[in-house]
C-alpha cells in the first residue's frame, strides 16, 4: 500500500524494523537516547495507516503525559484517527476496566480511590487502635507501615519478608504489623476503597478468575504496546501476559540498563525473561544515541559492559567530539559544594542558562550543604524530588471536602475536614461520622448532629457549605471556589505562609476548569496528580524562569541538560551502603 509517511527516510534501520513488525511478540531493547518514543509513535501511526482500528491498540506508559505526547505526535504524523488509540498508565487502564467489572470480584462499581496520604491516614487509625505494643511508641510510623504494605504487594512478597529485609528493627512487632495489614484490607473493603496498589491486584484477579471478561478485553485490544518495560513489577508483567491472550501481539520497549525503580517494586527479571514467557518473541536493539556526544557514550559503554546480566549492546552516535566526562576528587563535602557552585557560576557567565544545568544526587539530603553554598553565592535553584503538589496539607484539606461531597461515607475525608474545626477532636469527629453512617441518607446524619454551642459554630458553617453545594447545579471549578472561600479563614489561622498556599489553591481551581464533573477530577488527583507547586518550575520548564535544577536521579530520568554534575559519587553514598553488600541491590 502507499504510505503517507516516509518511514525509511524518517527512521534508522533498527527503528524501521521495529515499526514494520506487525504481529506476534516483540522485545525492543532501547538504549538511552536511542529514540524509543519516536519508534513507539511511528509504530502507532503505521498500524493505524495499515487499517488497524485505533480503538484496538492499547498503549501503556508510566505517566499519562508520556502516552498523550506519543499519541499527539502520531496524530501529527498521520491524522486524527490516532486520537482514538487507547493510551494511559497501567493504573488508569485498571481503573477504567474495574469501573465496568468491579462487581465480578465483589466490589461496588462506585468504589473510591484513595491516594497515598489517605492510605496513611487510614493506617494511622488502625495504629491508634493497637494496644500494648503501640503504647511503647516503637511501632512503625504510618508512612513506614504504608511502605511495608505497598512493597509486599508490588514485590509479590509476604509482609514478614519485607520487614525482615528492609526493616529488621521491627521484627519483634511482626504480629502487630500483620494484624494492621489485615485490618487495613478489611477497612478498605468495608468502605469500598481501593488504593493505588489494589487497582493492579484486582485487575489481575479479574482477568484470572473471569475468562469471559478476559476474552472480551483481549478481543477489544488486539495490539498491546508497553513503554519502560524494565520498570514493570511482577503484577504488571502478569497483566500483560493475560491481556496478550491468544493473539500475543505485544510489543514491549525498555532497557535493562535503566532499571532504577526496584525500591518501589520494579522487577528487572521481567525484561530479562520476556522471551521465556513469549518463546516466539523477536528482539531488536536500538543502539544509535541521539542525545550524547561520543566521549560520554564511551564511558557509558564501559560501565554497561560490567553488568553481570544484560542484553549486550554498544551505544554509538553520529556526534563526534565534545567534552570528556570529568571525575573531581573533593577533600570535603563543603569543598565539593564550593567547586560545583564556582563552576556553575562560570558556565552561567559564559552564556549557559541556569535551567540548562542540573545537579543530580541519589538521595534528597545529599544536596543540603550545596543548597547553603548556592544561597550564599546568590545562585537561584529549584529542587525536584520532594513533596508532590497534592500531598501538601492545604491541598489535601480542600480535596477532602470535595471527596466527602462525592462520597458521603468517606471516613478518611470526614475525619480530615471535621478535625479542621475548632473544639472538635477525634472522638467528636468519630461520633459525627458514625451518625452520618447510621442514617445512610447522605447528609441527614450530618445535619441532625447535636453539639454544644461552642462546638457547633464551625459545624454550622460546614453544614451551610454542603447544603449550598447540594442545592444548586455547580461546575467542578465553582465547587472548588466555594470550598476555597470557606477554607481560607482556616488556612490563615493554620499557616504563616498562607499567601503562597492561597496561590496553590487558585492553581487547583484552575485545574478544575478542565473537568466536566467531579468524579474524573478526583480520580485524576489520585492517579495522575500534578507534580509541583505553583511556585516550582517544572523540569525543563519555562525558559524565563532561569533557575538551576537540583534533582534526585529518579526524578531526572529521561531528561537532558547542557551540563550535569553528579555529587557524592562515592561508595556508600551512590550507591548506598545497603546496596554495596548485595549483588542484586547493586
Amino acid at each position: 500500500m502507499n504510505c503517507r509517511i516516509l518511514y525509511k527516510k524518517e527512521l534508522n534501520p533498527s527503528q524501521l524494523e521495529a515499526v514494520n513488525f506487525t504481529e506476534g511478540p516483540l522485545l525492543v531493547i532501547a538504549g538511552a537516547g536511542s529514540g524509543k518514543t519516536r519508534t513507539l509513535t511511528y509504530r502507532v501511526a503505521r498500524l493505524v495507516e495499515e487499517g488497524v482500528l485505533p480503538g484496538s491498540i492499547l498503549l501503556l506508559t508510566f505517566t499519562r503525559k508520556a502516552s498523550q505526547e506519543m499519541l499527539r505526535r502520531a496524530t501529527q504524523l498521520l491524522d486524527d484517527r490516532c486520537k482514538g488509540v487507547a493510551g494511559g498508565t497501567f493504573h488508569s487502564f485498571a481503573y477504567a476496566i474495574l469501573r465496568k467489572y468491579a462487581h465480578k470480584i465483589g466490589f461496588e462499581n462506585g468504589f473510591s480511590i484513595i491516594d497515598r496520604a489517605d492510605s496513611e491516614d487510614l493506617i494511622s487509625m488502625m495504629r491508634k487502635k493497637m494496644t500494648g505494643v503501640s503504647k511503647s511508641g516503637s511501632l512503625p510510623r504510618k508512612q513506614t507501615l504504608a511502605n511495608i504494605f505497598s512493597r509486599a504487594v508490588n514485590k509479590d512478597m509476604p509482609v514478614e519478608d519485607i520487614v525482615l529485609n528492609d526493616y529488621p528493627q521491627f521484627m519483634r512487632h511482626l504480629e502487630a504489623i500483620h494484624e494492621m495489614s489485615k485490618a487495613y484490607q478489611r477497612q478498605k473493603a468495608e468502605h469500598n476503597f481501593m488504593d493505588y496498589d489494589d487497582l493492579l491486584i484486582y485487575l489481575e484477579m479479574l482477568l484470572k478468575k473471569n475468562n469471559d471478561v478476559r476474552d472480551n478485553i483481549c478481543k477489544t485490544y488486539q495490539f498491546l504496546m508497553v513503554d519502560e518495560y524494565q520498570d514493570t513489577n511482577k503484577i504488571q508483567a502478569e497483566i500483560i501476559y493475560l491481556l496478550a491472550g491468544t493473539h500475543e501481539n505485544v510489543m514491549v520497549v525498555g532497557d535493562d540498563s535503566q532499571s532504577i525503580y526496584a525500591f518501589r517494586g520494579a522487577n528487572f527479571e521481567n525484561i530479562m525473561r520476556f522471551s521465556e514467557i513469549f518463546p516466539k518473541a523477536r528482539t531488536i536493539q536500538l543502539e544509535e544515541n541521539y542525545r550524547s556526544v561520543e566521549p560520554i557514550l564511551k564511558l557509558t559503554n564501559v560501565i554497561i559492559e560490567r553488568a553481570t546480566r544484560k542484553y549486550s549492546k554498544v551505544l554509538f552516535t553520529q556526534k563526534p567530539g565534545g567534552a570528556l566526562p570529568l571525575l573531581i576528587k573533593a577533600k570535603s563535602e563543603n569543598s565539593q559544594s564550593r567547586f560545583v557552585a564556582e563552576k556553575i557560576q562560570k558556565l552561567h557567565d559564559s552564556g549557559v542558562p541556569l535551567n540548562q544545568i542540573a545537579v543530580l544526587f541519589r538521595a534528597s539530603f545529599h544536596s543540603f550543604d550545596l543548597e547553603i553554598e548556592l544561597a550564599r553565592e546568590g545562585i537561584p535553584f529549584v529542587k525536584v524530588g520532594g513533596f508532590k503538589f497534592v500531598e501538601s496539607a492545604h491541598i489535601k484539606d480542600v480535596l477532602g471536602h470535595l471527596k466527602a461531597l462525592f462520597n458521603p461515607y468517606d471516613r478518611i475525608s470526614w475525619y480530615r475536614i471535621l478535625l479542621l474545626l475548632d473544639n472538635i477532636g477525634p472522638k467528636t469527629a468519630l461520633n459525627i461520622y458514625e451518625t452520618i453512617l447510621a442514617e445512610k441518607s447522605e447528609y441527614t446524619g450530618f445535619v441532625k448532629t447535636k453539639l454544644k454551642a461552642g462546638r457547633s459554630r464551625g459545624l454550622d458553617k460546614l453544614k451551610h457549605l454542603f447544603s449550598d453545594m447540594k442545592s444548586r447545579p455547580m461546575t467542578v471549578a465553582q465547587m472548588g471556589e466555594a470550598v476555597v472561600k470557606y477554607y481560607l479563614p482556616i488556612l490563615k489561622k493554620k499557616y504563616d505562609d498562607h499567601p503562597k498556599r492561597t496561590r496553590d489553591l487558585e492553581h487547583l481551581v484552575n485545574i478544575m476548569e478542565r473537568y466536566p464533573n467531579l468524579e474524573p477530577f478526583l480520580t485524576d488527583m489520585a492517579l495522575e496528580p500534578p507534580n509541583t507547586s505553583l511556585n516550582d518550575t517544572l523540569l525543563n520548564g519555562d525558559p524565563a524562569d532561569d533557575r538551576l535544577i537540583l534533582s534526585t536521579v529518579h526524578s531526572a530520568k529521561g531528561l537532558e541538560w547542557h551540563t550535569v554534575f553528579i555529587i557524592w559519587a562515592l561508595d556508600g553514598r551512590f550507591p548506598s551502603i545497603h546496596a554495596l553488600h548485595d549483588e542484586t541491590e547493586l
